[in-house]
């Protein structure tokens, strides 16, 4: 059905909402900043940097057990004997833990994406996306999501967890499964999770026998309070890692290059000024954040004048909140050397993204490569860009052609 109201009949997934929710934001911060939906079985959305800053910082009131923007669905009934064998249920901790759990669950993972750790990473990198766009140019013309920004991080990640990476393929198809295709489709959702838990469980017993210079052998390794990693935990954070760092970092990507394809004053600039990269990769991040992250109301709470309730669903959209002119000077535009730039992208609060500097560097030296070796592209004519929404926004079919 057609959306009646943007203030109290929102639709994340409207096509229109999809391809541009910029207006959307824009109406509702000035006329109903905490708009509310019974669709997907109910949410608020609030769209002021103001008030989402201030609910991803409120673990009193709101929790993250459940991130995504859809209810999950009942975990299959297969899956119990799993659960027997790891012990615990498995979320994708620390992104699904509230205090006190979080502390200990994201102190193990942050010196895997510390800047030294992430650097050794980024010639890899490098010579990934060299690769890919010299194909892109050889052929005048392609695909820069399906055929560049999806085939980065997935092999990067790929590369973190100690998996070959001929398995992206099937990563990206269990990523968009669970975060995309799955969004809407309970059922779709569930067999992407239960496959991506099930890989990992293989992985993780291989690696207590054979341990490598991997994520989940490292962690595997760690102790807490004198104890071992649960093996749920273990595969719960590979979850997150898998899930987290590839669709949220392609998007970035993605959007990154079509703002490029579509502003060539900006595209010249950044050809003529590479000194501008660092500012230029946190305007392009503020102006197309990528995710929209879920909380649950623990405790009823009055939110601008909102009653929520126990188990209400709240959407913090970070997109809105970092196009809110309340903030940002000239919001809607991007400013590549804009100094003041208290973007939340990567979220806030104790939940701020803990692979921040990895996808930062990914973004950064995708655009690099991209622009070395094609300082003039544009999108194909005729072509159609189509976008993915819900959990996260970015480009899937990218059609460009270069000179």
């Amino acid at each position: 059905m057609p959306v009646s109201s943007w203030a109290d009949d929102y639709d994340i997934f409207d096509h229109d909402y999809v391809a541009n929710p910029f207006p959307v934001w824009d109406e509702l911060r000035g006329t109903c900043p905490v708009a509310h939906t019974d669709r997907w079985g109910g949410s608020w959305m609030p769209t002021r940097y103001e008030d989402v800053s201030a609910i991803a910082h409120d673990t009193e009131h709101f929790s993250s057990r459940e991130v995504l923007v859809t209810p999950a669905p009942e975990p299959p009934e297969d899956g119990e004997e799993m659960v027997l064998q790891l012990g615990g249920e498995v979320a994708a901790p620390p992104i699904t833990s509230d205090p006190p759990e979080h502390q200990w669950a994201r102190r193990l993972i942050l010196p895997m994406f510390a800047p030294k750790a992430v650097e050794k990473y980024e010639p890899i990198t490098r010579d990934l996306c060299r690769s890919l766009v010299q194909d892109l140019v050889a052929a005048g013309k392609g695909d820069a999501a399906v055929g560049y920004a999806q085939q980065i991080p997935v092999r990067i990640i790929a590369k973190m967890l100690g998996i070959p990476e001929s398995m992206s393929e099937t990563f990206t198809q269990w990523v968009r499964g669970a975060l995309e295709l799955g969004a809407t489709d309970p059922e779709v959702r569930q067999e992407a999770f239960k496959e991506i838990i099930t890989y990992l469980f293989e992985e993780v017993t291989k690696r207590k026998e054979h341990p490598g210079d991997d994520i989940l052998s490292e962690l595997l390794a760690a102790e807490v309070d004198g104890e071992p990693v649960p093996d749920y935990h273990v595969i719960g954070t590979g979850i997150l890692i898998l899930v987290a760092g590839i669709d949220t970092t392609w998007s970035a990507i993605g959007s990154a290059i079509w703002h490029l394809a579509t502003h060539p004053e900006d595209r010249r600039r950044l050809v003529a000024e590479p000194d501008l990269m660092p500012l230029a990769v946190e305007e392009l991040l503020r102006a197309y954040s990528p995710v929209t992250m879920a909380r649950v109301v623990k405790e009823d709470v009055e939110v601008n004048g909102c009653p929520m309730k126990v188990d209400d669903r709240v959407l913090l959209s970070f997109p809105s909140a970092n196009r809110d002119p309340e903030v940002f000077e000239r919001p809607n535009e991007v400013i590549l050397d804009r100094a003041k730039n208290r973007h939340i992208a990567f979220g806030a609060g104790i939940h701020r993204c803990a692979g921040s500097n990895l996808a930062r560097m990914e973004l950064r030296v995708a655009i690099e490569e991209f622009l070395r070796a094609a300082p003039e592209f544009s999108l194909e004519d005729g072509a159609t860009v189509t976008w993915a929404g819900g959990q996260v926004r970015g480009p899937r079919q990218l059609p460009v052609v270069f000179g």
